[in-house]
């Protein structure tokens, strides 16, 4: 689109057009979110899975909905046609997780008319876009699956030796300095949309950098630390998720003025009525907006509405079913009950059935 930032949707890459609620991938079907599932779904992490290799690369490459530019970067790069899918795979899983109890649970229908207005979910999609290929990506670089990268080498850390231990740093600085490339340079600064895209996209990314720790650990006789080593790593994509669930909470609604001195337009907060005072620009890791955002009670262009959505009586009926009321089912649950440890090596359990009440949304 002419003036908009150039930027990357992982959330749209193919084979991600399923039903609301489903993922159909080689990672399986996601049905539902209980908070127990493992948040970094790459195949083959940590054990240095060979990258496609020949046209199987660039046929990947082909199939994902990039740029021109972007696409040309792909198919130079073997191992990113698959970092950008476990990407999208992570990024969708995440915000999926963070909104399981709100009216927007970030359902892929709805989602390409959500990506083209200004509301707060928009702005929360393309942070943890960005974040998830952030993190992927140096995830893939430590875990050997790109061809160009490999584990971290900070200066300062005992990391050079690290693969002698059997370990191997995030390379956050080799993923940041590539997507700020893949992503493209800052146009459209007379856009006041491609100003506050690339703004959450940067957000994303801050809050990936922000989880990165140094880890040591010691070698030498009787645990002594006579040989340290250390490396980078990241912070579960939870946690980042997390941080980036706080920033929609209190996102910024934004307008534009003009930098006269630069030329170009700058986010700033409205000033409230009837002060005199200029509104402030908002900060480095605050999610920006510029619409209020859509109830989703009912089925519209952005989402399928909460109509069937099982709820909790107690914590999110009332907001989650916009005042139509919940419908109760009983159900009978089986589970293991009354164990107990068998000589010698095993345990016996009975099977008990319980009841348990479900809540849906009416209609």
């Amino acid at each position: 689109m002419k003036g908009r930032a150039v930027s990357f949707d992982p959330l749209a890459c193919q084979g991600l057009s399923a039903s609301p609620g489903s993922l159909t991938s080689p990672l399986g079907r996601i049905r539902s979110l209980t908070g127990r599932e493992v948040l970094t779904p790459f195949p083959g992490l940590g054990t240095a899975a060979a990258p496609a290799q020949g046209g199987a690369h660039l046929k990947q490459c082909d199939l994902l909905k990039l740029s021109r530019r972007q696409k040309q970067l792909c198919r130079r790069e073997p191992g990113l046609a698959e970092t950008l899918r476990d990407a999208a795979h992570l990024g969708l899983l995440e915000c999926q997780f963070q909104f399981r109890h709100e009216r927007w649970n970030c359902s892929l229908e709805g989602r390409t008319g959500l990506l083209k207005r200004g509301f707060k979910e928009t702005a929360f999609l393309y942070a943890v876009s960005s974040a998830a290929l952030t993190h992927t990506l140096a995830r893939a670089c430590s875990a050997g699956r790109m061809e160009r990268c490999t584990c971290d080498d900070s200066p300062g850390l005992e990391s050079r030796q690290a693969w002698q231990w059997g370990v191997c740093g995030d390379n956050l600085k080799y993923s940041t300095k590539f997507l700020s490339n893949f992503l493209g340079s800052k146009r459209g600064n007379k856009d006041l949309r491609a100003r506050a895209d690339a703004h959450n996209t940067h957000v994303g990314i801050k809050a990936v950098k922000s989880g990165l720790r140094t880890t040591c650990k010691c070698h030498g006789v009787s645990g002594s630390c006579a040989v340290r080593t250390c490396w980078k790593q990241l912070s579960p994509f939870r946690e980042t998720g997390q941080v980036l669930k706080l920033r929609y909470d209190s996102a910024v609604k934004v307008s534009s003025a003009t930098n006269e001195a630069l030329g170009r337009l700058e986010l700033w907060t409205p000033s409230r009525q009837g002060s005199p005072t200029k509104g402030l620009a908002p900060r480095s890791g605050d999610l920006v907006y510029m619409e209020d955002s859509p109830s989703f009670c009912r089925p519209s262009k952005y989402s399928p509405g909460t109509a069937g959505r099982v709820c909790s009586r107690e914590a999110s009926c009332s907001s989650l079913c916009c005042g139509r009321g919940y419908d109760t089912q009983s159900r009978l649950v089986a589970f293991s009950c009354h164990c107990q440890v068998q000589w010698c090596c095993y345990v016996e359990c009975q099977q008990c059935v319980q009841e348990e009440l479900v809540y849906t949304c009416k209609h």
